[in-house]
């Protein structure tokens, strides 16, 4: 009887031993009260493999099996992987849209050897497979096997879910609501298991997927007397009583409930003057230093400090770093938010709304131009576009390519316009860390090889002289041509310098207490030669932020509503928003994966019901971001064609 069904056996422990290694690296546990539907799940695919692995001849059946084996291992292997990366699970999409694997194909080796224990373990299974694999019995079953499995696969199945459904709580973040009604793909991972998040992926991309909004009884919407509000006309009661579209109805009545932020002492402060922002690859408090970046460290203390500010990285890395930063709209799951947004109409965006102001709007990228469809996403924004391959002429050939060369080829083309608002997303601190395939961290290794760091720290060091050394020619140009005392200068990253290691990071940064949070701790610099004093805000705050900062401090007409971001010098509460869920306050940190909140006042009890409040609104900000996108909401909100 074992020898009949010892294919059962190898593939249901093959499976539950790959979820395991998998969940315990990752989320360093495993065993919880959710642990059962991974289980449960698992099985049903042990069980749907040997199925297929024994329909046919012996041959054929080994196989298929070896085939299913090995794709299985590659893609909870290459999941890994990408996780110690972007600290988020791939999805369909970007698995078939391959370019962004190429920003960080040439270090998959050292992440390998630096994981190498989970690595490890993760191929023992296939090891054994092809060591015992004569002894795994394939032959093809008889109908009793096969009808007596089926059964146990639905068993396990609507057992699972019947399960799911009895242990169901109103949690945002429920396994029932991640298996039905949210996504989350890191979440449902811990929860179900990697296999089942990568079927709900699947069954979501071809066949559609929709979250429920959840609106909540609020007295936000009431607005004091004598305060002006960052809103524009929309009668939103009316739209509501017209709309026969029910996710664009739900979309009108959650925006219409939001609370507006009111102007504030710095509303206008660079109101007609010229913008300079700058995107910064891998940028990172590290790169803020007196001796090495002299120009970034200027800027850090002579303009606003913004001294609790994050830049999360998100599922598609430096794309959807600017898209967050660019739009104040979280990314998609699962797309490429900022590509997508090429077809979608976006008046809040700098270049499209500042020339309504009379403003002439350029972008660059010292990149390949198409990459990420920046030849798209870019000119929608209302920008003048020009990259490597495309109008910029620097060296292309070098990797990673030069900022100082980007900046000083493109500063004339609007350096001498009444006014103007430039873009610039650099390229110069890219990984990999290394004085071999770097050419930055080569040019400037002079500056830093006797430092008391390793190679690795050292060469990022060298590529962010890079960008201080580029900063420092355009505030001379600007000087030159006088234009630097009405041009604002701001500076935030794309993400944290995920090439380097975390030990690494350790080693040098000093402003990390729990590295779940403060690995994307970061900077924000904003900064005008006429500022008389810096400004130090403490407030909690992220990439998502910056934009509406912005609009108020140039007075520019926007609706503070329908941006999900808010203005970091309003007196609204801060709130930073990770990837998985998670999320900051100035009341503490709340970990959606451990379901862990820990308090900056260890004598403040926090209740439950403000976690879900915020685990709410932190949902809702994700869902708006996506239904915005999916729906051109902008075009319909505001009467205008995309």
């Amino acid at each position: 009887m074992f020898k009949r069904y010892n294919l059962l056996l190898f593939n249901t422990i093959f499976i539950l031993y790959l979820e395991i290694v998998f969940k315990a690296f990752i989320f360093n546990s495993v065993f919880n009260i959710n642990t059962i539907f991974t289980v449960l799940f698992s099985l049903c695919t042990a069980f749907i493999l040997s199925i297929i692995e024994s329909l046919f001849g012996k041959i054929l059946n080994k196989i298929i099996m070896i085939a299913f084996s090995v794709i299985i291992w590659l893609i909870f292997t290459s999941q890994f992987i990408y996780y110690q990366y972007y600290e988020t699970i791939f999805s369909v999409y970007s698995l078939f849209h391959g370019s962004q694997v190429l920003e960080f194909i040439n270090s998959i080796f050292t992440v390998m050897l630096n994981n190498i224990i989970p690595i490890i373990l993760m191929i023992i299974p296939i090891i054994f497979m092809f060591v015992y694999i004569k002894k795994i019995d394939n032959e093809r079953k008889n109908c009793k096997f096969y009808l007596i499995v089926i059964l146990w696969i639905l068993i396990c199945f609507f057992g699972c879910l019947g399960l799911m459904k009895m242990l169901n709580n109103d949690d945002t973040y429920s396994s029932y609501n991640l298996y039905y009604n949210t996504h989350v793909p890191k979440l449902t991972v811990k929860n179900l298991g990697l296999i089942t998040e990568i079927r709900l992926d699947i069954k979501r991309t071809l066949f559609g997927f929709k979250e429920n909004i959840i609106l909540t009884n609020s007295d936000n919407t009431i607005l004091e007397d004598n305060t002006v509000y960052h809103i524009m006309e929309i009668d939103f009661e009316d739209l509501i009583n017209n709309e026969t579209d029910e996710t664009i109805k739900q979309m009108d009545e959650y925006f219409s409930s939001v609370s507006p932020t009111a102007t504030n002492e710095y509303t206008g402060m660079f109101e007609g003057k010229n913008l300079i922002y700058i995107i910064a690859e891998a940028f990172s408090p590290m790169a803020i230093n007196e001796e090495l970046t002299p120009t970034l460290y200027k800027l850090y203390n002579e303009g606003f400090q913004f001294e609790n500010f994050y830049t999360p990285v998100f599922y598609v890395s430096t794309s959807d770093g600017e898209y967050t930063t660019l739009t104040s709209l979280l990314p998609e799951d699962g797309v490429w938010s900022m590509s997508r947004s090429s077809d979608i109409y976006l008046p809040f965006v700098y270049g499209n709304l500042f020339k309504d102001y009379g403003y002439n709007a350029y972008a660059y990228h010292d990149g390949t131009y198409t990459y990420y469809n920046r030849d798209e996403s870019l000119p929608n924004m209302g920008y003048t576009y020009k990259a490597c391959y495309n109008g910029l002429n620097i060296n292309c050939g070098m990797w990673p390519q030069s900022d100082i060369e980007m900046m000083d080829a493109t500063v004339e083309e609007y350096i001498n316009d009444d006014n103007f608002v430039t873009y610039y997303m650099t390229i110069s601190g890219h990984l990999e860390y290394t004085y071999n395939g770097n050419s930055i961290a080569t040019k400037n290794r002079s500056y830093v090889e006797d430092l008391d760091y390793s190679e690795a720290i050292q060469a990022y060091l060298a590529t962010q002289i890079e960008l201080d050394r580029a900063i420092s020619d355009l505030i001379d140009q600007l000087d030159a041509a006088g234009k630097l005392e009405d041009t604002v200068i701001a500076i935030s990253a794309d993400h944290y310098p995920y090439g380097l290691t975390d030990d690494e990071i350790l080693s040098y940064a000093d402003y990390i207490d729990d590295i779940k949070f403060d690995i994307h701790r970061n900077v924000f610099l904003l900064w005008n030669s006429e500022i008389e004093e810096s400004v130090k805000v403490t407030k909690y705050a992220s990439s998502l932020d910056i934009l509406p900062t912005i609009l108020n401090l140039f007075n520019v007409e926007y609706d503070s509503r329908l941006l999900m971001g808010e203005d970091i010098l309003s007196e609204s509460d801060g709130l930073v928003i990770f990837n998985d869920r998670s999320w900051i306050t100035n009341k503490g940190r709340y970990n959606a994966v451990t379901e862990e909140f820990t308090s900056f006042n260890g004598n403040e009890e926090i209740s439950e019901d403000y976690i879900e409040k915020i685990n709410t609104e932190v949902y809702n900000k994700f869902l708006m971001s996506k239904l915005i996108l999916e729906n051109d909401y902008y075009s319909i909100i505001l009467k205008e064609s995309s």
